[in-house]
């Protein structure tokens, strides 16, 4: 697999830990790295010969691209924090912005037309660019959905700079998916929790790259005509308007 940027997983909880062992299992070879370096060495003597455990710093040097496998709440420090080695990388954000409700489930913690990712990418240093990524399937889908062997299930990414857009579908590729862009990072709130395209959201579960296109030319066909709606409720409200106009004048 000459020719592939050097990739790093940052961050080796259950998201990290289910994305490098896809990753390993089709044979990237790749980095991963976390504050407690035994666990990175652990992982990476698990999971054989590709993966190469680091500390933070050298897996930051070294990578190209990185999967920030973090928390929301710990994204602004640890981009401020790396800032210097992060400048000109491409970093993969899976982040969901929720915390428990208190009533035995979640809630976001922005508003409510926020997403993690435009929050994310506006605490970038020089140069970086952010990928939405890898969040829309909860650690025990992305284990269980991948690499099947009939119709791949997808996942979807955003993002904002095209050119880079092929690197990320191969890593979705070989971590065992179909990639299927959603659109730029302003996209990024239908990809996280509660969001459309999240499983733990209006999709409900793993999607086939053919579902995915079915339900998004559904939606489309509802926006759609949701539009011509409104226009034509507005159309109506002009000419209502004209005719009275007209009859007025007619009367002067």
């Amino acid at each position: 697999m000459s020719g592939q940027n050097e990739f790093a997983i940052i961050g080796l909880g259950n998201i990290g830990k289910v994305i490098s062992t896809n990753l390993a299992k089709s044979g990237r070879s790749f980095i991963v790295a976390d504050r407690d370096q035994a666990k990175a060495k652990d992982l990476a003597q698990k999971l054989g010969i590709h993966v190469r455990p680091l500390d933070l710093d050298s897996a930051i040097r070294n990578a190209d691209m990185l999967l920030l496998s973090i928390p929301f709440g710990s994204f602004r420090s640890f981009l401020a924090e790396y800032a210097s080695l992060l400048s000109e990388k491409i970093i993969l954000d899976p982040s969901n912005p929720i915390a428990p409700d208190g009533k035995g489930g979640f809630a976001k913690i922005i508003g409510q037309d926020e997403s993690a990712g435009e929050i994310n990418s506006s605490y970038l240093p020089k140069g970086a660019r952010l990928v939405k990524a890898f969040g829309t399937l909860g650690a025990a889908s992305l284990a269980g959905a991948a690499f099947q062997k009939s119709d791949a299930n997808v996942l979807f990414y955003a993002s904002n700079d095209l050119s880079i857009d092929g690197s990320i579908e191969q890593l979705i590729r070989d971590a065992g998916f179909t990639p299927l862009r959603a659109g730029n990072l302003d996209q990024s709130i239908r990809l996280e929790v509660f969001g459309d395209l999240h499983e733990f959201g209006k999709l409900g579960k793993p999607v086939t790259k053919s579902e995915a296109e079915k339900f998004l030319k559904e939606k489309s066909l509802s926006l759609f005509i949701l539009f011509i709606n409104y226009n034509s409720m507005l159309a109506s409200h002009y000419l209502v308007i004209l005719l009275n106009f007209l009859t007025l004048a007619a009367e002067s």
